[in-house]
Parts: structure tokens; sequence; C-alpha cells
């Protein structure tokens, strides 16, 4: 029962985690079409201010509004300088985000070197959870990672900004002609994506290792959930975070890490191949329908 119930604790942070650091690129690529594969530098940039904040000798409750300013900063002008020149073009987006990727990766590592950096524990000590000491700190951010989904549902859902977005993902030509100005919404969406991926980061410092390529292994593991779960819901990302938080889980548990990251790139592939061969098999059912008709 103890291992069980640990296990289900594991399978709900793990999603949570995955959800969290996806979510930027969600809303991103999801709702700007924009292949961000900087994505993972924001992460790490939110992991490095919590380092900062460490190292200053202040709170580390600070780290989170310096990831969050320290990203949508730099998102800002990112999407000022490039991003707003190659909207609509996936694959210049892709070439020159990765670009900024190794650019951000090298003033990383100019300024803080490669050396691993540590964050240290923010609330030590255990929680008793049906009948097992958990992590008080995972806990928490399990609670925290709620809270911002919450949040940003009812944004999306509710708010005038959140209708415009809406109006601008469903029809950007209808949504320019009744006076809505896409130009400065996808900024704000862009700023807001990549704030999210630094806020992620801040939250995960103090359970890994802070070093400048951290951000590529968050990277890859966002894509498979959007793979997974799809583009433009939350429903989706939640989904695909829990199909490849769990399978991770359950893999890496009986085998090793390498496995559980083995199983996930297998089964991202496989939900491809059938999201590629589900509309040929539809379409070939349609013309046997007409040819027998």
């Amino acid at each position: 029962m103890e291992a069980f119930a640990t296990f289900l604790l594991n399978f709900v942070y793990v999603s949570a985690i995955l959800a969290l650091v996806a979510l930027g690129l969600a809303m991103v690529f999801g709702l700007l079409g924009v292949m961000n594969m900087a994505h993972g530098e924001f992460v790490m940039l939110g992991a490095y201010s919590a380092y900062v904040v460490q190292t200053a000798q202040i709170s580390f409750f600070w780290a989170i509004p310096l990831a969050i300013f320290v990203s949508a900063i730099l998102g800002f002008l990112i999407e000022w300088s490039v991003i707003r020149h190659l909207y609509n073009r996936t694959f210049d987006t892709l070439l020159a985000t990765w670009g900024l990727a190794i650019l951000i990766r090298k003033g990383v590592e100019v300024v803080f070197t490669r050396d691993y950096k540590s964050v240290n524990q923010v609330v030590p000590g255990t929680v008793e959870l049906f009948g097992v000491n958990y992590p008080a700190y995972r806990l928490i951010l399990i609670s925290i990672i709620i809270c911002i989904f919450v949040v940003l549902l009812l944004w999306y859902q509710r708010s005038k900004v959140g209708l415009r977005v809406r109006a601008m993902v469903q029809n950007p030509g209808l949504a320019a002609a009744i006076g809505i100005d896409i130009a400065i919404l996808s900024r704000v969406t862009f700023v807001i994506g990549v704030s999210t991926a630094g806020l992620a980061g801040a939250l995960l410092a103090p359970l890994v290792r802070v070093e400048p390529y951290i951000g590529l292994d968050y990277l890859l593991s966002s894509f498979f959930i959007l793979v997974v779960g799809g583009l433009g819901s939350i429903e989706g990302l939640l989904i695909g975070s829990s199909i490849i938080g769990g399978t991770d889980a359950v893999i890496s548990t009986i085998f090793d890490k390498t496995a559980g990251y083995m199983s996930v790139l297998i089964i991202s592939i496989l939900l491809n191949l059938v999201l590629l061969i589900l509309p040929i098999l539809q379409s070939l059912i349609l013309m046997n329908s007409f040819l027998l008709n």
C-alpha cells in the first residue's frame, strides 16, 4: 500500500512538473505557431535566477519575480527584434530560436561557467500523506502548479485579453478587422509564455542541478507532451503530461532513467505515426464508401 501511495504521489508530482514546463511552449507554439527552440533556455534562466538570489543571501521567494522579470524582458526583446518578423514561417522561427538558444547558453556559460550549481531546499523535511512521508516542497510545488493552471485558465476563458487571444487564434484576419491589435497581442502572448518557463525554472531549481544545458531535457519533454496531448487546450496538455510523466515514472522505476526516456520517445513516435496515418485511412474509407454507392 505504501509503495502504491508513493508511486501515485510521484506520478502526480512528475505530471505537474511536466505540465508547468510545457505550458509556456504550448502557449507560444499552440497559440502563435512559433516553434520556440529556446524554450528550455528560459527554464534554465529561471533556475539561475534562483541561484543568483541564493548567492545574494536573500529570501528564495524573490527568485520568482526575478525569474519572471528576466524572462519577460528577454522575451520582449526577442519577439520585438526577431519573432515578429517570422510569424507564419514555422521553419524560420525554428532556426532563429535555435540560434538564440545557443547564444543564451553561451552567455550563461561566460557568466556562470559550465560548473553545476545547487540551490538549497526551501522547505526541508517531509509530510505524512496516505501513510508515507513525502517531501514537503514537492507537495507545495504541486499546489502552486494547480493554482497557476487555474489562474491561467480563468484568464484565458474570462478576461478580455483572453477573449482577444482566442479570436486571434481562430481568425486573425477577422480579429484585425474588428480592431484587435494582433501585433501587440502576439507579443503579450509570447512574453507570458516564456515567463511561465522562467517561473518553472525558478520553482524547480531546488530539486535539480543548475547548469547551462539543463533546458535541453525540458525542451524535449515539452515537445513530447505537445505531440501526445495536442495543441491548443489545457486538457490536452494535462493528458499529455500525465501520459509522459506516468510512462517515465513506471519505466524508470522498473528499469532505469534511460529506459524511461526511450519509452517516452517511442510513444511520441508511434502517436505521430497514428496522427499521420489516420487521415489517410479516413480518406480511403470515404472513397470506398463513395465507390460502393
